[in-house]
């Protein structure tokens, strides 16, 4: 099978089964996700979801929170991973959208990455979600799900994978799959057993072939 035999087999699958594919964190406008991915990294979607109503309903906006400081957003954080550096991230964060961005957060990769606490996969997950940019985020469920599928083939880093996807992705589907992937990893594809007899795509599937029907 080829790559582009691969990419279109899964695709159709998923456009099939999972028609609705989205972010799974909780949020009302760009600066409440923004918020919520920052405290998602290495943390899970339903720890940030927990915490995100009463960090951003006493904090709102970049406005609000610029002018607090780390040490009261830690309190509402405090249950996340890392939440020392993660509250000075966010404060940083919004003191830079209020000074470079007038309070607006950026629809642009290269800008929202000059923003603390937002990395690549970051600012393509805000770019994607909430811009609709043909821009694909790669965290460790994309990174893990596209190499097992056969989607990408030994890559060595996130941004290799990044690329690899976006070549073979039709760029109207990118936002979407980003989410399928994500999703499929989280749920089924799973790290360390995967549940590949549940598993919808191990027709096409890379891993399934060679590790488990040899």
């Amino acid at each position: 099978m080829t790559t582009p035999q691969r990419y279109k087999h899964i695709i159709s699958w998923f456009t099939e089964n999972v028609p609705i594919a989205e972010t799974e964190l909780q949020y009302i406008d760009p600066f409440g996700l923004l918020v919520a991915v920052i405290l998602s990294a290495q943390c899970t979607d339903k720890r940030v979801n927990m915490i995100t109503p009463a960090l951003l309903a006493d904090f709102p906006s970049p406005e609000v929170m610029a002018v607090t400081t780390s040490e009261v957003i830690f309190e509402y954080i405090r249950s996340v991973t890392y939440p020392n550096n993660k509250a000075k991230h966010l404060v940083g964060m919004a003191q830079k959208l209020v000074s470079d961005f007038g309070g607006v957060v950026p629809d642009d990769v290269d800008e929202l990455q000059t923003l603390p606490g937002v990395g690549r996969k970051t600012a393509n997950v805000i770019a994607s979600v909430v811009f609709n940019k043909p821009a694909m985020a790669v965290d460790t469920h994309v990174y893990r799900i596209s190499e097992r599928l056969g989607l990408t083939t030994g890559s060595k880093n996130v941004l290799q994978t990044e690329r690899e996807l976006v070549k073979y992705i039709p760029e109207d589907l990118i936002p979407k799959a980003h989410h399928w992937l994500i999703l499929h990893g989280r749920y089924i594809c799973v790290a360390r057993k995967p549940k590949c007899e549940d598993c919808g795509l191990k027709k096409w599937c890379r891993y399934y072939e060679k590790r488990v029907i040899g």
